[in-house]
């Protein structure tokens, strides 16, 4: 019983830090103050190690023993490696989706990419941002690989909201809605091969995305 506690205590610091740096109250580059939290939050330094341990796994801080625990930047080579794992995950989804996509599921992603179109134009980044993560699992979800779809929700919540850009590249935003409609055309087509390939090759790449990726994060550190 007592390691089912633990371990639930262990899970809501864990979900506590996040919200913390989600918020920017605790701000990327800046130190975590454990004993500070550790008194606020009524509990003893084993959950607290635990929750950051987890933490440092997923790559939201970096444990230097002796010196202390900092939040992770994001810098534009993170993002570049991000982008070529996820682009990498998702095509390999796509591509093994023969036999298993189905109308249904386009038609979803239709109705996900139409709401992204409609929610730009009201200027609605956290409806879009919905949307968005809609669209994509649609496919990701097919896949019984659990821990593939475990490692990309990770991955997005480091690129998107840690802590969240306020902002939104509006044309970065419409030029997404575009490729993804050329996604449901492949997809639409059974052409799972060109559709994995066109989601790391085209979606996914840092290179063909840079510019973008570029004046988003500027934003960030405003």
């Amino acid at each position: 019983m007592s390691a089912i506690l633990t371990k639930s205590l262990r899970e809501q610091v864990y979900e506590y830090l996040k919200q913390e740096i989600s918020s920017n109250r605790i701000k990327r580059g800046g130190f975590i103050d454990i004993y500070d939290i550790s008194k606020k939050l009524g509990v003893s330094k084993t959950p607290l190690r635990d929750a950051l341990l987890k933490l440092e796994a997923d790559g939201f801080v970096k444990i230097f023993p002796r010196r202390g625990i900092i939040v992770n930047e994001l810098t534009l080579d993170d993002i570049k490696n991000i982008y070529e794992i996820i682009g990498a995950l998702e095509c390999s989804v796509l591509s093994s989706l023969g036999g298993i996509f189905n109308e249904n599921h386009l038609q979803k992603m239709v109705l996900f990419n139409e709401n992204m179109k409609k929610a730009l134009d009201r200027d609605n980044f956290e409806e879009y941002y919905k949307n968005n993560l809609d669209f994509h699992n649609t496919y990701l979800n097919l896949s019984s690989n659990e821990p593939l779809k475990e490692t990309l929700s990770k991955l997005k919540q480091r690129l998107y909201d840690f802590p969240p850009n306020k902002e939104y590249v509006a044309q970065w935003e419409k030029n997404s809605t575009k490729e993804h409609d050329k996604l449901i055309s492949l997809l639409r087509g059974e052409k799972f091969a060109q559709a994995g390939d066109f989601i790391k090759d085209v979606h996914w790449s840092f290179e063909v995305q840079r510019q973008y990726i570029e004046l988003y994060y500027s934003k960030d550190k405003k």
